[in-house]
């Protein structure tokens, strides 16, 4: 067994789990995570797949595009299952896995693991804990100009607000990335492919914008506030 999910299995009785579950994706939900878990506790590299690591059994799930390579890269210690089996996953019952609610949706919560296991939130990643990887991105987020745009910021955020007056509503919170780069018209160099800034956004109906990210990615944004 490989020393990643030995160590992984040494913190089960500390945290009361019986399992534990690893995405491949980050808490933006992008699948070039700068911290690739999923590699790290089953050394797969694909772009999409989730693994569990039980006491005594381990599964990857991945789809059907890295059928060969999950089982080169992982089948030595981990089941290689394929991923539309994680729906109301029956391979194991009556267990407590545990996961990093940053990582899942409710819904995929729901759908993969609560009609036959039961779920336990864990504020500390384990796969963090394990093997601990610094990542650093300082590149700031910039802003488009206006004549390429179309529509600016404003006016973007003045509809909002007026959405969220008339449902009554105090707040919208933005989680996609995507979607802060449409409202506030800025783009960032966290994704190799798109310029996305991976950011969150708060949105009050009193015209308070709060954007959520690290502070020297928006340094350029605030000098030309």
């Amino acid at each position: 067994m490989n020393r990643e999910v030995k160590e992984l299995r040494k913190k089960f009785k500390e945290y009361d789990i019986d399992g534990y579950v690893i995405p491949k994706n980050d808490d933006y939900f992008t699948e070039y995570s700068k911290i690739n878990r999923l590699k790290i506790i089953s050394n797969f590299s694909g772009s999409a797949g989730l693994a569990v690591v039980l006491k005594n059994k381990n599964y990857l799930f991945s789809d059907g595009r890295y059928t060969i390579q999950s089982e080169m890269e992982s089948g030595k210690h981990f089941e290689i299952t394929s991923y539309e089996k994680i729906i109301n996953c029956n391979l194991f019952k009556n267990l407590k896995l545990g996961l990093d609610p940053k990582l899942f949706t409710h819904v995929q919560i729901k759908n993969y693991f609560l009609k036959y296991n039961k779920v336990k939130f864990l504020s500390n990643n384990l796969i963090d804990e394990i093997k601990t990887q610094k990542v650093v991105n300082n590149t700031p987020f910039f802003l488009l100009k206006d004549k390429i745009i179309g529509e600016n910021s404003e006016s973007k955020i003045n509809k909002i607000i007026n959405y969220l007056k008339k449902n009554k509503a105090d707040n919208l919170f933005v989680t996609a990335p995507e979607n802060v780069a449409w409202i506030l018209n800025i783009r960032g160099a966290d994704g190799p492919n798109s310029p996305i800034p991976n950011s969150r956004l708060i949105i009050n109906k009193s015209k308070k914008v709060f954007l959520i990210t690290e502070p020297q990615k928006a340094k350029e944004l605030i000098k030309k506030k």
